[in-house]
């Protein structure tokens, strides 16, 4: 299996360096990263949401080594949000944010994550948008949820995401679904042991099933997040047996990937939200995607040999 290479390339400083120098490396990433600053990326959101479509935005960037780096990736959702409300485009763009750009894996990581995020979260709900907290590798999601509770006793909108792959996932629907929540479920994207996670991809979309229908049937509200065919099929079926209105629940799928898909949903009255990243810290970001589908990989591949 190629995924579990894949990622441990992720985290080597050697092919960073190989694959960052790789001429044909920046047409391929700038198909699922769109830019590197804010001007870059601000037209992107503007067509995305003119074609009736929502977008949750993504500063890339996890390996930080110190507080400093820590509060200048805050500093960075607090420009995009403030481009955000001039643009009057709050309604239409959420925020995602991995809490190690926030510190969380530095020395009294938790509470600097939960400082450095606070103010982002109280930045998007004073321009009508909200947070979601993404979900990392299985040792930092109860440092993820704790701070998720946290933030939604003043901002309840604030979601988060769970991954289909991990054992405990099941448990962690229901309490979510139970508490009312905003939920993003995909399937992982992390390396993650046998003894915490499923290995297998039958084992995955199996489990992905039996968790969306608990945040289905719950009181919250879910967020598919899937470009498999076949498990968007099923949540819209499992929407309907659970008597959800198309604005109850959404699908999100990544930038640069099924776009016509995202026309289509829309198109059909759901709501369909593009995840979109962007920024300079972009290599663990592109190999997760690699990692995710090897389709993905094929297109980097092939756009390597085609190279001169």
């Amino acid at each position: 299996m190629l995924g579990p290479v894949i990622l441990a390339a992720s985290r080597s400083d050697r092919m960073r360096r190989l694959i960052s120098a790789a001429p044909v490396t920046k047409p391929v990433v700038d198909r699922f990263i769109p830019g590197e600053t804010v001007d870059q990326v601000v037209p992107i959101i503007q067509d995305l949401t003119a074609k009736g479509l929502e977008v949750t935005m993504d500063v890339v960037g996890e390996d930080i080594t110190t507080p400093e780096q820590a509060t200048l990736a805050r500093d960075a959702y607090l420009e995009l949000i403030d481009r955000l409300k001039r643009l009057e485009l709050g309604e239409r763009a959420e925020m995602s944010v991995k809490l190690s750009l926030f510190g969380q894996a530095l020395p009294g990581g938790h509470e600097l994550a939960l400082a450095n995020v606070r103010p982002v979260v109280e930045a998007a709900a004073a321009i009508g948008t909200t947070v979601t907290l993404d979900a990392e590798d299985h040792t930092t999601l109860d440092s993820m949820f704790a701070i998720h509770e946290e933030l939604r006793k003043d901002f309840p909108e604030t979601g988060c995401v769970i991954q289909a792959y991990l054992f405990r996932t099941a448990a962690d629907a229901r309490r979510l679904a139970d508490s009312g929540s905003r939920v993003r479920l995909v399937k992982g994207a992390y390396k993650e042991p046998a003894e915490v996670a499923y290995q297998q991809k039958a084992e995955i979309d199996k489990a992905y099933v039996r968790i969306l229908r608990i945040l289905m049937e719950g009181e919250g509200y879910p967020m598919i997040g899937s470009h498999d065919p076949r498990l968007i099929s099923i949540a819209q079926e499992l929407a309907r047996r659970a008597g959800r209105k198309p604005d109850e629940y959404e699908f999100q799928m990544l930038y640069g990937i099924r776009s016509d898909e995202h026309l289509r949903l829309a198109a059909e009255g759901h709501r369909m939200r593009v995840y979109t990243a962007y920024g300079t810290d972009w290599y663990g970001y592109f190999m997760r995607r690699l990692a995710e589908k090897p389709a993905n990989l094929l297109f980097f591949a092939r756009s390597t040999l085609t190279k001169s």
